[in-house]
């Protein structure tokens, strides 16, 4: 079944459209209720390697804001001369953390709800066909706005999650959201598995077992991987792992290597291991 967007021809090995924009409503009211429950101490903790908890929500408001194109002048524009896409990024995500890095709490969680609240409005009534901002990890620029709505709701959980493991409680384990989360990650296998060479026809196979969790599988196609081939016959390559595991490992938050370690690998290892380098962040 071809599931090839109209408006941007050539996506279909994407496979089958993800509608996350009714779901932007309720994650930015639950981050919300998380930083409102915060102690004061709670915001110095390290959340990511380089960023507080504070941080962390600096960079959720830049980037509402950068999507609803209302960012001050001076983090306005392109990558400089000579800088990669991913330096541009971070870059750009830096200067928004250090313009806000003086922001009491309690402004910062008003200016996000704001932008917020106006961002998931947009997404509310965007075409999800029409074409949109790339999403380089998944090598589509430009991408179908649904894969483009997908991958920043994958951000704000994510974020989500890392403010709270910071302050001590585990992943939420709310499986809808879990569910929509790990299907646009895996819109990465292909690109992913680019330079895995294989005939045409080779299956790879990654299983996600338990709530929120599911299968995904790239065919070899004479012309790239693809999510969007006809089932066939048992994958040449298996890797099951829990939803835990392939979550952080799409978001880096462990190693390839680790993830490996925890996972069952059924199937040629080689074809195994090159999935298990997924990742659907820039880095």
């Amino acid at each position: 079944m071809s599931h090839e967007s109209p408006g941007l021809p050539g996506t279909s090995w994407l496979g089958a459209p993800i509608d996350a924009r009714p779901l932007f409503g309720p994650e930015l009211a639950t981050l919300v209720a998380t930083l409102r429950d915060l102690r004061p101490a709670d915001w110095r903790r390290k959340a990511v390697p380089r960023w507080t908890v504070h941080d962390v929500a600096a960079h959720i408001l830049g980037d509402c804001l950068a999507r609803l194109d209302d960012t001050p002048g001076g983090l306005r524009g392109g990558p400089r001369p000579g800088e990669t896409l991913e330096a541009f990024i971070h870059r750009t995500n830096q200067e928004w953390v250090d313009l806000h890095a003086g922001d009491e709490p309690a402004a910062l969680i008003g200016e996000l709800e704001a932008a917020g609240t106006r961002l998931a409005g947009r997404f509310a009534t965007a075409d999800p066909e029409a074409p949109a901002m790339g999403v380089s990890w998944a090598g589509a620029d430009p991408a179908p706005a649904w894969l483009d709505i997908a991958r920043e709701f994958t951000e704000y959980w994510t974020h989500r999650q890392q403010i709270r493991h910071a302050v001590g409680h585990g992943t939420d384990p709310e499986p809808g959201a879990l569910s929509v989360v790990l299907d646009t990650s895996m819109r990465a296998l292909p690109h992913t598995l680019r330079h895995t060479a294989a005939p045409a026809g080779t299956r790879v196979e990654v299983i996600a077992e338990g709530a929120g969790g599911g299968r995904w599988t790239a065919t070899a196609t004479p012309d790239r991987w693809s999510l969007a081939e006809p089932p066939g016959g048992a994958p040449d390559a298996s890797v099951v792992v829990d939803t835990e595991t392939l979550w952080l490992l799409c978001t880096r938050g462990i190693e390839p290597a680790t993830a490996l370690g925890r996972a069952e690998v059924r199937g040629e290892r080689r074809l195994a291991e090159a999935a298990c380098g997924i990742i659907s962040i820039v880095r």
